[in-house]
């Protein structure tokens, strides 16, 4: 029988669990400081499929956990935007994705990596960071709608700029930069659906750059991003992009905060990505009952 793992700090940890019992999953209940030693556990103990329920930050944790070995991961989305569950066709309704978790429709999915940590969505550095402090630090009095734009509006009233450098292929480039933002598979500027994939889109590491220091031609630069999308933005000249299979960046400190599937981690420098690509068997509902 697939165990289910379910953590029990998310938002949805009741739905969860009624829905994996419905479904008759043996569930544990899981702090998040534990999620990583109880997955090892079960995987050391021969587990051939594991069911993690939470958000992405969970995830993630299976997720480097099982990548590039014979261990299929199901996923019950237990976060708030749940991305990647919706990326690759694992239904967000917990009922469903508890059926899902039970099937046996396995598909290939591919995993980021900043140095030695995975993730599953995107990375950043630069304004994003602040936005995610500000938003964290809000979200409990406001809800995260509100709270999300209080905090775009006071990252773009408090834009920096930094220094980076960035090798892809051998070849070096230096930019002056606000903002950076990585993200597994092609992704999309354009509102309502911004950072989300774009459909059939390129694969590997899709590397966005904001380049200059004047505040009012990068408002005008996200501005132009969310009303028309990348294509759009990418006519500025304040706005490179890649997309690759390996990057550095260098910056001129030892240390950054960097965001990771919307959590802030703090790493050393220089800052290695690269994509393993159809490192996951992901679980996902059959092609008809995805929603």
């Amino acid at each position: 029988m697939v165990k289910a793992f379910l953590n029990s700090r998310c938002g949805n940890a009741d739905a969860a669990r009624e829905a994996l019992t419905k479904a008759g999953f043996e569930m544990e209940a899981v702090e998040p400081a534990e999620m990583e030693s109880r997955l090892k556990e079960a995987i050391d103990h021969g587990a051939k499929r594991i069911l993690v329920a939470g958000g992405d930050g969970t995830i993630a944790t299976a997720a480097a956990l099982v990548a590039k070995k014979d261990i299929e991961l199901a996923i019950l989305p237990g976060g708030t935007l749940n991305h990647f569950a919706k990326d690759h066709g694992i239904p967000t309704d917990l009922g469903k994705a508890a059926l899902a978790a039970k099937g046996d429709h396995v598909v290939r999915a591919d995993i980021g990596y900043l140095n030695d940590c995975a993730f599953l969505n995107t990375s950043s550095l630069g304004a994003y960071v602040t936005f995610v402090r500000e938003r964290d630090r809000l979200e409990k009095r406001f809800g995260y709608s509100i709270a999300s734009v209080i905090a775009f509006v006071k990252m773009m009233a408090e834009i920096r700029t930094f220094s980076v450098t960035l090798e892809v292929e051998g070849q070096k480039k230096t930019y002056r930069t606000s903002l950076v933002f990585i993200g597994v598979g092609e992704r999309e500027l354009k509102a309502p659906i911004l950072g989300n994939r774009v459909k059939n889109g390129k694969r590997g590491l899709h590397v966005m750059i904001v380049r200059g220091r004047k505040r009012a031609r990068l408002v005008a630069l996200a501005l132009a991003g969310i009303a028309k999308g990348r294509q759009e933005a990418e006519k500025l000249p304040e706005f490179d992009d890649f997309v690759v299979d390996s990057c550095r960046i260098d910056l001129t400190r030892a240390t950054a905060t960097i965001g990771l599937d919307g959590e802030l981690k703090r790493f050393n420098t220089p800052l290695d990505y690269h994509v393993e690509r159809d490192a996951l068997r992901l679980v996902v509902a059959a092609p008809g009952e995805r929603e």
